[in-house]
Formats: structure tokens, sequence, C-alpha cells
């Protein structure tokens, strides 16, 4: 089920059996597993691959060179970055442009969850089952385990 409103860009993958809501968006180059459930407004950048059985709640951004395992939640508003030195324009004040600058990678691994708000730095990798609590930062790799705060740390419940 692909909404009508949603833009899926030519190139991008989507599996039959996933569900993409409204004004939802899915760069080219971008894929999207078997089951998986891409909410409203959510944007999924180019060459991004969400894996089967996930969900992507409403407005989140996933941008390019995140890679997204199986089982993953990923909560409202929860945002991926790419970018550890974000600028818009080089010393010489021209616009930067994509060969400016280098993509970080962002693993977030089967069963993890990420809680409404949370945001994961470039070059991260969010071990399997790990759950990262609502407005925390990841800034270090983390294995599983209840991540909170800003930078996300362990607070050791298990589950």
């Amino acid at each position: 089920m692909i909404h009508p409103t949603a833009e899926i860009e030519e190139g991008a993958t989507v599996h039959e059996t996933a569900q993409v809501w409204h004004y939802a968006h899915i760069r080219k180059g971008a894929t999207i597993g078997a089951n998986t459930v891409i909410g409203r407004g959510v944007f999924i950048d180019k060459g991004v691959s969400i894996g089967k059985n996930c969900k992507v709640q409403n407005y989140s951004c996933v941008y390019h060179g995140a890679e997204v395992f199986d089982g993953v939640f990923i909560g409202p508003r929860v945002i991926i970055t790419n970018d550890k030195h974000p600028k818009a324009i080089n010393e010489d004040g021209t616009i930067k442009s994509e060969d400016d600058w280098i993509c970080g990678k962002v693993w977030i691994r089967d069963g993890a969850s990420l809680g409404a708000g949370a945001i994961v730095l470039p070059d991260v990798d969010v071990g399997a089952g790990a759950m990262i609590g609502a407005g925390a930062v990841v800034s270090k790799s983390v294995e599983k385990g209840v991540y909170v705060g800003i930078p996300a740390k362990n607070i050791n419940i298990t589950e």
C-alpha cells in the first residue's frame, strides 16, 4: 500500500508488502523491506536500506549513509544524520557541494528501538536490541541496553 501523496523516486525499491503513508518521500536507490511501515511525512534519503518488519514513525528523517536492519522501530521525529561537520559554505564562501563533504555511516542493527525525537549522529553503530530513549542523542556506538540522555548513556536496565 502506497498512499497517493507519497513520493517514491524512480530507482527506489519498495517491497510489495510494505506500507508507505501520506507525504512520505523515498529517494532513488533506497530500499524498503517486506512488511515495513513508513509513516506520514517520513524522509528516506538516497541509498538508504530499511530492512523487513520495521516501523518508521511519522516525520522521521533517515539520511544517506544509514543502514537499518530487520525489526527496527524508529519513533516519531527521529533523525539519523550523516554529516559530522555540517556547513552550507566552504571557507572561500562558495556553496558546498556533495563533493565537499564526507558522508558518515550509521547502522541500526536488528530489533533496535529509537524513541521519539532521538538523534543518531554519524559513524555510530546502534547494536541489535538496543533501546534508545525519547530525545536521546547517540554520539557513540552502543550495544544492547537502554540508553537515555544527551549524550546517551546506558542506564543498565535489563528487558
